[in-house]
C-alpha cells in the first residue's frame, strides 16, 4: 500500500521538477524507477512512525498522509541538492508524524484500527528446577 502516486507529485510539483530530479539517464521522461523508490521510502518512514500506534496496512488511508509522502518523496528526491523550502517542509512531515506517534495529533482513523494494549512488562516463566533443595542431600 502506497500514500502517494506518482501521479499525485505530479499534481503538487509539476512534472518539469520531476523530471529534472529523476531523469538521470537524460531520456527527456520521468524515470518512473526513481519515483516508485523514493514514495517507496517515504511509505516506510511514515510506517516507522505510525506502528507505534495503528495497525498497518491503515484502511481507508488518512488524506493527511498523502501530502507528507509527497513531502518526504520529494525531499529523499533532491538528495544532496535539497533547498531549504523542500528541506522544511519535510521537518514539518516528520514533526507532524512525531506528534501523532505520541498521541498529540489524530489522523482521524476509526479508533479499532489502533494497536490494543499490551503489557510491555519482563515476564519469567520456567520449568521445574532439576536441583532442588529437598533433594540435595545435605548440600546447599
Amino acid at each position: 500500500m502506497t500514500y502517494a502516486s506518482k501521479q499525485n507529485l505530479i499534481d503538487r510539483y509539476g512534472s518539469d521538477e520531476l523530471l529534472q530530479l529523476t531523469d538521470r539517464a537524460n531520456t527527456g521522461s520521468i524515470d518512473d524507477t526513481v519515483i516508485t523508490r523514493a514514495l517507496a521510502d517515504a511509505d516506510a518512514e511514515i510506517n516507522g512512525y505510525l506502528a507505534t500506534r495503528f495497525a498497518l496496512p491503515l484502511s481507508p488511508v488518512p488524506t493527511a498522509l498523502e501530502k507528507l509522502a509527497c513531502d518526504i518523496a520529494r525531499y529523499r528526491l533532491y538528495e544532496d541538492r535539497v533547498t531549504e523550502l523542500v528541506k522544511d517542509r519535510y521537518k514539518d512531515a516528520v514533526r507532524f508524524l512525531q506528534d501523532v506517534s505520541a498521541g498529540k495529533v489524530m489522523l482521524g482513523v476509526d479508533t479499532a484500527n489502533q494497536k490494543p494494549a499490551t503489557n510491555d512488562a519482563a515476564q519469567l516463566s520456567s520449568t521445574t528446577p532439576v536441583f532442588r533443595r529437598s533433594e540435595s542431600g545435605g548440600f546447599i
